[in-house]
């Protein structure tokens, strides 16, 4: 309100659990009533992990597929339902680099990842009557943000004791800023990153054979690094 235009009516803040499905359509509904349509949904909710899958409980990846999984499509679910009647709307989901990729302490946040990944580019296919709805897929590399401090640990209960210096990643402005030219632009998929962890994606994709060898030769280290209680910059919150 300070720094544009907006008025108040022009603003609307709702409360929202996505692990609370149930919810979901009310909260929908309350914004359809606020605004008369939804042109834009971006799905930004959603938790890391930093622990090994041998040392990990299995409720640990259940949680992480409830929240960033299930409780992304089942709020997409509702919102398309109303894009469909308006033949109209972009749908953009915040993904990871760790959706193309995999990385050691990441298992389950990548697991997740991979199935928006895959929701969304075979949700992109059924839609084909409706050239007007996008599906933008955003795969942001380590950004500074709060997403450390939060992250998924071997045990639900457990939280992370030393969350490292955040100063090597991309400003959270500059994601902004990128994400929003790659919706106005309607791309299908986006990386957000700066160098090495965007080469390492390319790499990923074009050349998997020397992209394996290289995350293997980090990933060691990275683990080493995590078992002594070192934070290790390289794929730190991917």
């Amino acid at each position: 309100l300070e720094i544009s235009s907006l008025s108040e009516k022009d603003i609307l803040v709702l409360r929202l659990d996505l692990t609370d499905r149930s919810s979901h359509e009310a909260a929908t509904n309350s914004v359809l009533k606020h605004f008369g349509k939804i042109d834009v949904l971006v799905n930004n909710g959603g938790r890391s992990q930093r622990s090994l899958f041998v040392d990990t409980n299995l409720d640990v990846y259940s949680a992480i597929m409830e929240l960033n999984y299930l409780g992304t499509i089942s709020l997409t679910k509702h919102v398309l339902n109303h894009m469909i009647q308006r033949k109209k709307g972009k749908i953009v989901t915040v993904s990871s680099v760790m959706g193309i990729m995999g990385a050691p302490l990441a298992s389950g946040y990548c697991a997740s990842k991979h199935a928006l990944q895959g929701f969304f580019n075979s949700l992109r296919t059924e839609l084909t009557d409706y050239p007007e709805i996008s599906i933008i897929n955003i795969c942001p590399g380590p950004v500074q943000s709060k997403i450390i401090q939060n992250v998924f640990t071997e045990n639900l209960a457990k939280s992370i004791e030393n969350s490292g210096d955040q100063s090597h990643k991309m400003p959270t402005d500059r994601c902004v800023r990128l994400t929003l030219v790659s919706t106005a632009n309607d791309l299908k998929e986006a990386w957000i990153s700066d160098h090495p962890y965007l080469a390492v994606c390319y790499l990923w994709q074009y050349a998997p054979t020397w992209a394996w060898w290289l995350m293997n030769r980090m990933g060691k280290r990275r683990i080493q690094n995590f078992k002594s209680g070192v934070v290790s910059l390289f794929l730190s919150s991917l």
